[in-house]
């Protein structure tokens, strides 16, 4: 308690030393396209940890901070980046949260915020291969990467009983990335993966794709792909053809949409998340209230990725990308006064009085290597209709 007052003691005696700034901070996602069902949740998760900030005043002199919304589109690269080069050279955002699929992601961030020097904290970029991407500092990601999913994935599986599985995947860094991840430590554990196939997004019509995914055979059908595109698509023809009846379904699969488009044909599925039952996810989502799910995929993560930009820039006492980069892993990881959702004027006194923090936000955060999330996963599965959580890894 006594540090706390010291905090807020020290932020009143040093209100005037920052000139307070409106801050805009990107929010780039997919608010059309392949995962639209989720991005609402997303942004407004975001928005609502630049809205704590702001009332708080806390921030760098009482800055305030606005959102500035980007449609990734989550597979134009092309419109990404150009949406994001309007964010920072008209709009003069100072960070980004996202962007969201990992094509895109990678797409921003080679082609524009290298080039202009901007922090991304992507909540949904999963692609193995943004872990060695040059970025100079500058991305961090609050979801696992897939080499990790992928060895969930292949826990879940055995542990089912599930040893032989064919896989499709979307036809991009996320898909592949996925796909390949997950084949390796599958086979690596002993299962065998009967065919390895990418689908195109945007078809009306899957049945050759089943019917090569049919021929190979297997115990269950892994679906790599997008809920309100192809991915969808490839569970419709596989149950009209009575090729599959369980599926397994990753990240870019589980939405409350999924539920909705095909209800008890799901029973006996799989699937994972990233996900925790820490107390901040709790909290998280009883703060979403009505407003929005605050249990949606990537919602909490959203939350997370922009409470670690404001943070930082706090650490760095800069809202300048150059300064703040380099505060980002200090105020996500231990040592320090441990914060949770709803924390976060609390989070910032604290820094201002040179008190380190520990950011534990609504996904446990932890980032490791280059600024990546360790990673945790809720292990779903279908019943009578409906989507339940098994368990957390």
């Amino acid at each position: 308690m006594r540090k706390l007052l010291l905090a807020t003691t020290a932020v009143a005696l040093s209100a005037g030393a920052v000139s307070a700034e409106d801050i805009k901070i990107g929010v780039i996602i997919g608010f059309t396209g392949p995962i639209e069902s989720l991005t609402p949740q997303m942004g407004a998760a975001a928005e609502m940890a630049m809205a704590e900030v702001s009332a708080s005043g806390a921030l760098l002199g009482g800055s305030t901070v606005t959102s500035v919304r980007g449609d990734s589109t989550c597979i134009d690269a092309g419109a990404a980046t150009a949406v994001a080069e309007r964010l920072i050279t008209s709009d003069g955002v100072k960070g980004i949260m996202g962007a969201d699929c990992s094509g895109v992601t990678g797409a921003i961030l080679s082609n524009v915020a290298l080039a202009n020097g901007i922090v991304m904290i992507s909540p949904s970029a999963t692609s193995p291969a943004l872990s060695t991407a040059e970025d100079n500092g500058l991305f961090f990601r609050t979801a696992p990467s897939d080499a990790r999913q992928g060895v969930v994935m292949t826990d879940v599986l055995l542990e089912e009983g599930i040893d032989t599985v064919a896989v499709t995947y979307t036809n991009n860094d996320y898909g592949k990335g996925l796909a390949d991840s997950f084949q390796a430590a599958f086979e690596a554990a002993g299962g065998t993966v009967t065919i390895n196939a990418a689908h195109e997004d945007g078809k009306a019509d899957y049945s050759a794709e089943i019917g090569a995914l049919a021929a190979a055979g297997g115990d269950r059908l892994v679906v790599a792909g997008y809920v309100d595109q192809g991915g969808s698509g490839i569970v419709r023809a596989a149950l009209d053809s009575g090729a599959f009846d369980t599926f397994h379904f990753p990240d870019g699969m589980i939405s409350a949409k999924l539920v909705e488009n095909f209800g008890s044909d799901l029973d006996g599925s799989s699937g994972q998340v990233p996900g925790t039952d820490s107390a901040g996810a709790g909290i998280f989502a009883a703060m979403a209230g009505d407003d929005f799910d605050g249990t949606s995929p990537f919602a909490a993560e959203s939350y997370d990725a922009a409470a670690l930009i404001m943070l930082a820039m706090q650490a760095a006492g800069s809202s300048d990308s150059a300064a703040y980069k380099e505060k980002v892993m200090a105020v996500a990881n231990a040592p320090g006064l441990k914060i949770q959702p709803g924390q976060l004027g609390l989070a910032l006194k604290a820094v201002a009085a040179g008190i380190d923090i520990d950011y534990e936000g609504a996904t446990a955060v932890e980032l490791i290597g280059g600024g990546e999330s360790a990673g945790n996963y809720r292990q779903v599965g279908y019943e009578d209709g409906a989507e339940i959580t098994v368990k957390y890894r």
